[in-house]
This record gives structure tokens, C-alpha cells and sequence, in this order.
């Protein structure tokens, strides 16, 4: 198909008034916009995150936390719906804030805010805060805000996770310190119950279960020994009469007798017993009784004559002397059993306490380790809690304050009436193209070719009369005229009377999601 150019034309003019509607009405909406929209001004401040004036390498922070991380947990907390509303309030942000909804107010302040940052590798981290307001102090104000707030936030921020880390560590300390005295205690009341059956001193239990065996042994022999001497002294003095073979009984009074055998007695039992023993004192006992007897025998010139005769009173001295030692010697084995009975359980139970006490001894090692980190965290706690504290840490300073600007910065006018002669060329465009698909009637005779695939022989164009002619440039110059006339003062009457039409536009662009 050619492009027929003059057939074009004359559809243009043809068109024309309507398309100059579309053109105008944008153009004047926009020019309106632009001439009644206005001033405001622009202001923003400079943020820096400086790095920690002492090295991670020395002091290890509490607040391991990146720079843009921070930087966005800052505009996250900053750009809430009660501070953005709050802000706006003090400050005027808006000439009709009064008038306006909570949603719009937040809404608007989230348009008039905005916040870049910049960071990579080897740069520094910036941020920059940016307002719009209608006027320059109202700017300033809110700018210095953001501001002040940001470094509230950081402030605070930092602080509570120091203070908080510190305040664990010192509850977790204290924790673990109440927990080791409690497992101390138990491991010392454990050790005072079972004082006799500790595992440390097995070594001594089994050396001393010897040594007893031992002791044993010979206090059975040296028994077995005596009874046998008590039976051989009973069996001769039953057979001879005497106790023994090479006594002499006229020479010496029984008491002397029982006196020798006490003496010999006590002199072995010195050899045996300390001076305290019960036994060496009774045995003293007795022959402190028998040297008085034979003393004052021997002053009232006593022979030894009486009712009984000297070898029975030697033979109860000998006898009374040998019951005397198996009655030790009973008593110590009687007391040596014991201790080895009292021996074997110990040996018995110190396997099961060791373990028991293995197991008391390796939760306080692990308490006392888990003490131990606790106590060097609590450490670098307070050291980071101090570094905070006097902001040595990384810190975020301002670089550059938001001062109130002398010119305005926006609206951008030219640029909005060039957008608005640009939508009206638009839609005069789309208009003249929609026509074009939605007409279906044939015009020219390369359309009835291309239609019904025929090719005519001629064609005859409709001819036009003068008057004729007259008539359709007349019309086309009336309804131009008419749109030129009629659209400015529709849109200055819309103006006046109806609602301005900078708000039209506002309205409508909001609406389409372009405000």
C-alpha cells in the first residue's frame, strides 16, 4: 500500500479541530500547572559514618554492626508513620496540614523526603537527607530534624546494645557463679558424707588392709600361743602338783609371786602399748596393789603360811597373768576385725563414689569454664560498653548542616508546560490514529483494490463546486476558531469557578499513579 501524503493532509485538516481540543486543553492544563503552582524550596544535610577511632584488634565491639546496614536501620526507624506525622506537625511541613488526613500527611512527607546514600569499597559511607516544603525555613527545620533524630537513634541505638550485652553478661556471670557454689557445696557435702570411702585415699585403705591382715595373723598366733601355755600350766600343776618344775615355793609368799608375774607382764606390755593404753594402766594398777601387799608383809614378818598353800597362789598368779593376755589379745583381734570390716566396705563403696564424685567434679569444671568465658565476654562488655560510652566507637557525624535556601528549586515551569503541550499532541495523535483503525470505509481506490482484489478500470473522484468548497473552508476556519475561543475560557472558567487546575492535574496524576 503507498502512503498517500495528500490524502493524509486533507484528513488532518479535516480533523483538525478536534485534535487542537486535545492539543489545547493539555496545553493550557499544563501552562496553568505551571504558572500557578508554587515555589518551593530544596535543603539537605550530609551524614558521615566514621570508622572506630580504637581498632576491633584491641577493643572488640558489642555493635558489630556494617555501616550501610546501619545507615538503613536509621532510615527504616527515621521514615515511620508517627515521626514523619509528628515532624510534619511541629513544623508546618504543609501550607493546609491542618485540613489534612493523617494518610495524606504521611503520604506527602514520604514525597517530600529523600534520603540516598552512598558506599563501596574504599568510599566513604555518606548519606544525604533532602526536603521540599513551600517554604525555605520550613525546609531547613525539618532537614535539621531528620538530622537530629538520626543521630538520636544512632546514639541510642549503639548505647542499648552495649548496655544490653553488659547487663547479659553480668546476669550470666552471676548466674554461673551462684551455680559453681552450689556445685562446690554439693561436692564437699558429698566428701564430708563419705569422708571414710574417698577414692584418694585407696591407696592408704589397701596399704592399711595389709598391714591389719598382718596384725591379724599375729595376734591369732600369739593367742593360739597362750592357750596353750594356760593348758600346759593346767596339765603339770594336775600332774606334779607344782606349777612348775624349778619353783620353789618356800622361798617366796604367793602375793610376791603374782607380784614377779605382774611385773613381767607389765614390762612386755610397755613394749607393746603406749602409756596412755588402758591396759598399761591397769596393768600398773596391779602391781601397785601387789607391791603394798608384799610390803606389808614383809613389815609384819610374814612367811607365807596361810590357808592356801604357795603353789596354788602361783598357780593362780600364773594363770590370772596368761587369762590377762588372751583377754588382750581377744580384744585386739575382736577390734582389728572390726577395722577390716570397716576397711572392706570402704573399698567397697570408693569405687561407686568415684564415680559419683567424677561426675560432681566434671559439672564444675564445666561451669567453671563456661564461668571463665563469661567472665572474659563480661570483660570485653564493660570495655565496649566503655568505648560507646564515650564515643570512641564508629559514630556518625554531620558533615554538612542544612542551611535555608535563598532561591526556589522547583516547580520546573517550562518543563511542565512542555509535558502538557506534549500529552495534548499525544492524544491529538491518538485520536487521528484510532479514526484511521476504526474506519472501515473505502476512501480511495487502492483500498478497493487491496479489499476485493480487483483492479477498476477508472475511477471518478467527487468533484466539489465552489460553493461547496466555500462552505467546507468556512466550517473548518469557524471551528477553529471556536475551539481557540471556547477551550481558554472553559479552562479559565473551571478555574475560577469550579477548582483550580493545578489540583485538576495533581488529582488526575495522582490517580493515574504519576503524582
Amino acid at each position: 500500500m503507498n502512503f498517500d501524503l495528500n490524502f493524509y493532509w486533507h484528513l488532518f485538516l479535516r480533523r483538525l479541530p478536534v485534535m487542537a481540543i486535545f492539543v489545547l486543553v493539555c496545553s493550557g492544563l499544563g501552562l496553568a500547572t505551571a504558572l500557578k503552582l508554587p515555589e518551593t524550596y530544596e535543603t539537605s544535610a550530609r551524614l558521615l559514618v566514621e570508622a572506630p577511632q580504637i581498632p576491633d584488634r584491641m577493643i572488640a565491639s558489642t555493635v558489630p554492626t556494617d555501616a550501610v546496614e546501619q545507615l538503613d536501620i536509621l532510615q527504616q526507624k527515621l521514615l515511620t508513620r508517627a515521626n514523619l506525622i509528628d515532624i510534619a506537625h511541629r513544623f508546618n511541613a504543609f501550607p493546609a496540614i491542618r485540613k489534612m488526613e493523617p494518610d495524606e500527611v504521611e503520604a506527602a512527607m514520604r514525597q517530600a523526603t529523600t534520603i540516598k546514600r552512598s558506599s563501596g569499597r574504599e568510599r566513604a559511607t555518606l548519606m544525604t537527607i533532602t526536603f521540599e516544603a513551600y517554604a525555605p525555613k520550613v525546609a531547613a527545620d525539618v532537614v535539621n530534624e531528620y538530622v537530629t533524630r538520626v543521630l538520636q537513634e544512632n546514639t541510642q541505638f549503639r548505647m542499648s546494645r552495649a548496655e544490653n550485652t553488659l547487663q547479659f553478661f553480668e546476669q550470666e556471670v552471676d548466674r554461673l557463679d551462684h551455680d559453681l557454689d552450689r556445685q562446690s557445696s554439693a561436692i564437699a557435702s558429698f566428701k564430708s558424707d563419705n569422708a571414710d570411702a574417698l577414692p584418694e585415699d585407696q591407696a592408704y585403705r589397701l596399704g592399711r588392709q595389709n598391714l591389719l591382715q598382718e596384725r591379724l595373723a599375729g595376734l591369732e598366733r600369739d593367742l593360739k600361743a597362750a592357750q596353750a601355755q594356760r593348758d600346759e600350766v593346767v596339765r603339770i600343776y594336775q600332774t606334779t602338783g607344782r606349777v612348775s618344775q624349778d619353783a620353789n615355793p618356800q622361798r617366796m609368799t604367793p602375793e610376791k609371786q603374782r607380784l614377779m608375774a605382774a611385773r613381767a607382764e607389765l614390762e612386755n606390755a610397755k613394749a607393746i602399748y603406749t602409756e596412755t593404753s588402758p591396759q598399761l594402766v591397769r596393768l600398773q594398777a596391779i602391781v601397785d596393789r601387789l607391791e603394798q601387799v608384799v610390803a606389808s608383809q614383809a613389815a609384819d614378818g610374814l612367811t607365807g603360811e596361810g590357808e592356801v598353800s604357795p603353789q596354788e597362789a602361783l598357780l593362780d598368779a600364773a594363770l590370772a597373768e596368761i587369762d590377762t593376755r588372751i583377754k588382750s589379745l581377744t580384744d585386739d583381734i575382736t577390734h582389728t576385725n572390726t577395722e577390716l570390716d570397716n576397711l572392706q566396705r570402704a573399698i567397697s563403696q570408693s569405687a561407686a563414689n568415684g564415680i559419683q564424685l567424677a561426675a560432681l567434679e566434671r559439672d564444675f569444671n564445666s561451669i567453671q569454664s563456661r564461668y571463665q568465658g563469661a567472665l572474659r565476654n563480661l570483660n570485653d562488655a564493660r570495655m565496649s560498653e566503655r568505648v560507646e560510652t564515650t564515643a570512641q566507637g564508629q559514630r556518625i557525624t554531620v558533615i554538612e548542616n542544612a542551611t535555608v535556601p535563598r532561591l526556589p528549586s522547583g516547580p520546573d515551569r517550562p518543563k511542565i508546560a512542555i509535558m502538557g503541550a506534549a500529552a495534548g499532541m499525544g492524544l491529538a495523535g491518538a485520536y487521528f490514529m484510532l479514526l484511521e483503525l476504526l474506519n472501515r470505509a473505502i476512501r480511495r481506490p487502492d483500498e478497493l483494490t487491496g479489499r476485493f482484489e480487483i483492479t477498476p478500470i477508472s475511477t471518478i473522484p467527487y468533484i466539489e463546486s465552489q460553493r461547496e468548497k466555500f462552505a467546507r473552508r468556512a466550517g473548518l476556519v469557524t471551528a477553529m476558531l471556536i475551539v481557540l475561543v471556547s477551550v481558554p475560557w472553559g479552562l479559565w472558567y473551571v478555574d475560577s469557578h469550579y477548582m483550580p487546575l493545578e489540583l485538576i492535574v495533581q488529582k488526575s496524576l495522582g490517580k493515574l499513579g504519576l503524582g
